[in-house]
């Protein structure tokens, strides 16, 4: 259907203008500046005054309707132009006055029928103008933009902290952080912007005395010597037109001044001006019952004129009557009405649908636990999380979700879990009034403490006072901090669990980072040689053993060397960690030296034995006998290398590594198992023990 040719001339208005706004404000500006220099008809500049007015009540009005003061951030820009359109017009005005003694019919019927013709009465309201423009609303303004720009630059921190804490407790999303950061900036530039912009009003009505002078003095002059008037013809015509002129300039100045200052004075708003006054000033009855009172009795009082304070205190009680019915309790209909409304948008299908969203990371603490996330009672919980989201990212290239934090009245009040995907995986008790000691193997004598287990890697430990804390540390102890034991604890969940943190959404996520500067290597692997889904396989496999999938430049080019090879994504692993030895090594080797345990070369042919592969990928087939037997001497030769303070290392060759990993990870979890293969040629290997069956 054909729109209407009104709507269509309306939208192609509005699209040329807004095509070409950048030239006709250029063109604008630089007419302003003609002005200035060229005398104008007089016919013109009644027309530009008429435009000076209008644009001076579009912004007022403007000013009016804003519900925050972003909304015409362009203000102080605004504000520049205008005033310097003003003072064109008074250029071009003063010059008509001046050359000719008429300035046109608008400034001629300011100066006779506003004023009646009497230049005492004109001048006396422009002096009353220019008072009330420059002393009462600009330097109120200007004073407002000053504080404001001070209080938003000061606040910005506060809000800066504020908006990353909702962001870790997952109030709100990655994007609304960004919006609300770019409006603080952009409030903070638009007050500071304001602070400056407000001299130019200041400046305007200054200059405005000061033609009224000239003009008045000049055109005194210029009437007796050139025109060849009387003196007090002369003080009659150009004190008229000067007060016309002036008059005519004041009151869009007046305008701009008052729009200034309602958008400066904007704070804590909902609404647009008209809204905020009714909303906030009509909203109690009992105001306009007292105001109706006070206004009666004062009627009554022997001397003041009674009909205007009783037509007041009946508009006020009349007003007051109607807010107290507006508010009046609601009937059995309405109550119903609501209930019905209420159990309706209860069943709806949206709002169950809801229900279902589950946060990838929780943390639920006691409420004895809130001061570690209240920032005003100087809890540094929300800032230790984003360091530790920073850490994982640095250590394990996973971008950790949100972490939602929120208090659970269930739990112990020292308590707080951990949840995974709406399920708990860890828990723990915290004593905020107290330090967590943990013996180093160092301590020489113990101190008093209640007996506890340090929750990330279950050592025992002691809860002690702060004021043992000193001779705690003398002693031998390593002591840390209630919110440090949370850290690290929440650290450590995070790391053993980072294979199920990454799904596929967020391997999606990495692939397209990387596509930012490896577009084609992307391109080869996805989406012929592997998905999404077997991308996620490979790097959650990585992930199970705490290796970095921070390099996925590497990991994707090995995927795609071997992914025509072979479709089994634990193969693909294995030929993964072959191309990262160097950074298997950096974390398992200590000053170029590997101390380990082996396994005997008849053990591994008989783990290659056992394997049985499948269409579905392949497992490790072994009799109960033998497994016991694996077990007990792997332990007994871990726990040699325990008690020699080595770090437990299982030295396998390349092609039984996978399958020895998934024997015994059940039996002995967190144990690091390397082969040949990953480890650099230069290190030194030791051979502490070998596991034999």
């Amino acid at each position: 259907m054909a729109a209407p040719e009104g709507m269509t001339g309306g939208r192609t208005l509005g699209s040329f203008i807004q095509r070409y706004s950048d030239v006709i404000i250029a063109f604008t500006l630089v007419m302003i500046v003609i002005m200035m220099i060229i005398p104008l008809p007089t016919a013109l500049l009644d027309l530009l005054i008429c435009l000076n007015i209008t644009i001076a009540l579009i912004v007022i009005m403007s000013a009016i309707y804003n519900e925050e003061a972003l909304d015409l951030s362009v203000f102080p820009s605004l504000l520049l132009v205008t005033t310097l359109f003003r003072l064109a017009l008074n250029i071009s005005s003063t010059r008509l006055i001046l050359i000719n003694g008429y300035a046109g019919e608008v400034i001629t019927a300011f100066g006779n029928f506003v004023v009646g013709g009497n230049p005492v009465v004109g001048f006396i309201m422009f002096i009353i103008l220019v008072i009330i423009n420059f002393i009462v609303i600009t330097k109120g303004s200007e004073r407002v933009a000053e504080v404001s720009a001070r209080f938003t630059l000061d606040a910005m921190p506060g809000k800066q902290m504020a908006i990353d804490a909702d962001l870790n407790q997952g109030a709100i999303t990655d994007a609304e952080a960004k919006v609300r950061r770019e409006k603080i900036q952009r409030e903070a530039d638009f007050f500071g912007a304001m602070d400056g912009a407000s001299k130019f009003v200041k400046g305007d009505a200054i200059a405005a005395i000061v033609i009224m002078l000239i003009n008045i003095g000049g055109g005194f002059v210029i009437g007796m010597a050139q025109r060849d008037m009387s003196a007090a013809d002369s003080l009659q015509t150009y004190t008229l037109l000067t007060v016309g002129e002036g008059l005519v300039s004041q009151i869009p100045a007046l305008l701009i001044s008052t729009a200034t200052g309602i958008i400066v004075t904007r704070a804590a708003s909902e609404g647009n001006l008209g809204q905020d006054i009714v909303g906030q000033l009509f909203r109690n009855e009992r105001i306009f019952f007292i105001v109706a009172v006070v206004l009666g009795l004062l009627a009554i009082v022997p001397g003041l004129p009674g009909i205007p304070f009783f037509s007041l205190a009946a508009i006020c009680g009349f007003i007051g009557y109607n807010l107290q019915r507006g508010v009046s309790v609601p009937t059995e209909e309405e109550e119903a009405a609501a209930a019905a409304e209420a159990k309706a948008e209860a069943t709806r299908p949206e709002n169950i649908v809801s229900l279902l969203q589950v946060d990838p990371m929780e943390l639920e603490i006691g409420y004895s636990l809130i001061p570690l996330v209240d920032t005003g009672q100087g809890g540094d919980l929300l800032d230790r999380i984003v360091m530790i989201r920073r850490q994982c990212a640095l250590e394990l290239g996973l971008v950790v979700p949100t972490i939602r934090i929120r208090d659970n009245i269930q739990i112990k009040p020292n308590a707080y879990i951990i949840k995974l995907k709406g399920m708990e995986i860890a828990r723990g008790e915290l004593l905020l009034d107290h330090f967590l000691a943990m013996n180093s193997g160092t301590v020489f004598e113990e101190v008093p403490g209640i007996e506890t287990v340090e929750p990330a890697f279950g050592l025992p430990a002691l809860w002690i006072p702060e004021s043992e804390r000193e001779q705690a540390e003398l002693n031998g102890y390593t002591v840390v901090d209630a919110v440090s034991v949370l850290a690290t604890h929440l650290t450590e969940v995070i790391k053993q669990h980072a294979a199920e943190i990454l799904g596929r959404q967020e391997t999606q996520n990495l692939i397209d980072n990387l596509a930012k500067t490896h577009q084609s290597l992307v391109d080869e692997v996805m989406p012929e040689l592997m998905g999404v889904g077997e991308i996620q396989k490979v790097l959650s496999n990585l992930l199970k053993e705490r290796i970095s999938i921070r390099d996925m430049a590497t990991i994707l080019e090995v995927l795609a060397d071997y992914g025509r090879a072979t479709k089994d994504t634990e193969i693909l692993t294995e030929y993964v960690r072959h191309a990262m030895a160097r950074q298997i090594t950096s974390q398992v080797v200590q000053d170029n030296v590997l101390t380990c345990v082996t396994l005997d070369p008849g053990l591994e042919n008989k783990i290659a034995a056992s394997v049985q592969r499948t269409d579905h990928g392949s497992f490790v087939s072994m009799d109960p006998d033998s497994m016991r037997k694996l077990v007990q001497a792997l332990n007994a030769e871990l726990e040699k290398m325990t008690n020699a303070g080595y770090q437990p290392i299982v030295l396998t060759s390349p092609a039984v590594r996978l399958y020895f990993r998934k024997l015994i990870e059940r039996s002995i979890s967190g144990l690091t198992i390397v082969s040949h293969a990953e480890i650099d040629q230069s290190v030194e290997i030791q051979i502490v023990g070998v596991v034999k069956i």
